[in-house]
């Protein structure tokens, strides 16, 4: 990979960058800070964020829960489950089972969002060819979730990216999951990069709090949580999608070769 980069202030300034920092609620400072850095890696979350996968998994919990009288809504959805461990969801809705119920009802709605996603689940648009961007361009990459091991691999396996993420990161199987930063300080530490060179992708709260916490230049992915709520938490931007061409735009030109003085 030509590691020679252009100029980030004569990009910034070419680009627009300022005004869309200021739309954005980031500084013109931070951007070029971040520009003058090496870029190594694109790290992503899963669940949300390569697949849109919320609305599955709310479906199935509303299922669950019913089971023992409650009923949940989108916004109980947001705030409550969105982005967390199972365990800690279940811990905090059903707080009287045994760790033992906690394991075995989290098993069995894992296995019911495997039923339902196994004929719904399609890659987030542009995934498949941003993937492709970063094989191009020789860059490191990885997967850090909170979902299970047995949701990751199925997810994995049903979007026909396994074998293009040497590297998954389960919150799960660490001391700590998301928010804290420790999914994302190990992902970079696997990787042998420092957190500056790489970019997350993130669509939950508590996603960009780790991400953002592990001092990773964070992007936000508005598939389950307003633009503006991932830039308040510390994500620099946020994309609908991949196929967003501010972001397209905004890699390309990262990675292009300076010119001949």
């Amino acid at each position: 990979m030509d590691r020679s980069y252009r100029s980030p202030i004569a990009y910034l300034v070419r680009s627009g960058f300022r005004q869309r920092c200021a739309a954005d609620g980031t500084t013109y400072n931070e951007e070029v800070a971040f520009f003058e850095r090496m870029l190594s890696a694109l790290l992503f979350d899963l669940d949300g964020t390569m697949a849109n996968t919320d609305p599955i998994h709310y479906r199935v919990w509303q299922t669950v829960m019913r089971e023992f009288g409650r009923e949940i809504d989108p916004v109980f959805y947001q705030a409550r489950f969105s982005g967390r461990l199972n365990e800690e969801i279940i811990a905090d809705l059903l707080p009287w089972l045994t760790q033992e119920e906690n394991n075995q009802l989290a098993d069995r709605k894992e296995a019911m969002f495997r039923d339902s996603a196994v004929t719904l689940l399609q890659p987030m648009p542009g995934l498949l060819e941003l993937l492709d961007w970063i094989d191009q361009h020789g860059l490191k990459r990885a997967v850090v979730t909170n979902a299970p091991r047995a949701n990751a691999d199925f997810m994995l396996d049903v979007l026909a990216v396994r074998d293009r993420f040497p590297l998954v990161v389960l919150g799960e199987e660490l001391s700590e999951g998301k928010p804290a930063a420790m999914p994302y300080s190990t992902a970079v530490a696997k990787l042998e990069i420092l957190p500056e060179e790489a970019i997350a992708f993130e669509d939950s709260h508590s996603g960009v709090r780790s991400a953002v916490s592990a001092g990773i230049y964070t992007i936000g992915v508005a598939s389950t949580h307003p633009p503006v709520e991932l830039t308040a938490l510390g994500a620099s931007f946020a994309i609908h999608d991949f196929t967003d061409r501010r972001l397209l735009d905004w890699l390309q030109e990262m990675i292009a070769p300076a010119p001949a003085p």
